[in-house]
């Protein structure tokens, strides 16, 4: 029931343009988030299905059984990046408030795509996005974004063994032509 109140209260926020007024304190303090074992971003699992897709059926990487379904609330303050890493599962951002984030990732091929996820969807940006899985990501907020609010949610359902963080070495070798934002995401 909380669950509910709180989307419609952001759903007001943002229909009422007043969704940049929140600090990142204040959204920390309402929706309960923790931080983000990654660092410098916020966090709070929201849901996870109870349905269970056992290990026997799910692709050889898995380390065990998986929820069908899990959602998080992420926040990502102003000037933080989120390092590139990868999932074992398909992740599908969806984006709720403040400022647009640059969503970057790259395909095991080494093709780079750079999604805006936000609220102007009018210039372009995308109020939802799927990475599939096994492609690199990392996101950062664009320049003005005191905060980006957005929704994660991952199927098979996400565990902690299914989350691959990224080294800057081995993703400059495998990935050359993109130098630069690995650069400039992983510093």
């Amino acid at each position: 029931m909380i669950n509910k109140i709180i989307t419609i209260i952001l759903f007001i926020c943002a229909v009422w343009g007043q969704a940049q007024n929140l600090s990142v304190d204040e959204l920390i303090k309402y929706l309960n988030l923790e931080p983000h074992p990654a660092g410098g971003l916020f966090f709070r699992q929201t849901y996870k299905s109870n349905g269970v897709i056992p290990k026997s059926v799910l692709p050889k990487d898995y380390q065990g059984d998986r929820s069908y379904n899990t959602l998080i609330y992420s926040l990502l303050p102003e000037g933080v990046k989120l390092k590139f890493h990868k999932l074992l599962s398909d992740e599908t951002l969806h984006f709720y408030m403040g400022g647009p984030m640059k969503i970057v990732q790259i395909s095991p091929k080494g093709e780079v795509e750079e999604i805006v996820l936000g609220q102007e969807f009018f210039k372009g940006n995308q109020l939802q996005h799927v990475i599939p899985a096994g492609f690199w990501f990392g996101m950062y907020n664009l320049e003005g974004s005191k905060y980006s609010l957005y929704g994660a949610s991952v199927s098979p359902g996400f565990e902690y063994d299914d989350f691959i963080d990224g080294n800057k070495e081995q993703l400059l070798k495998q990935f050359p032509n993109a130098k630069s934002i690995i650069n400039f995401i992983m510093e």
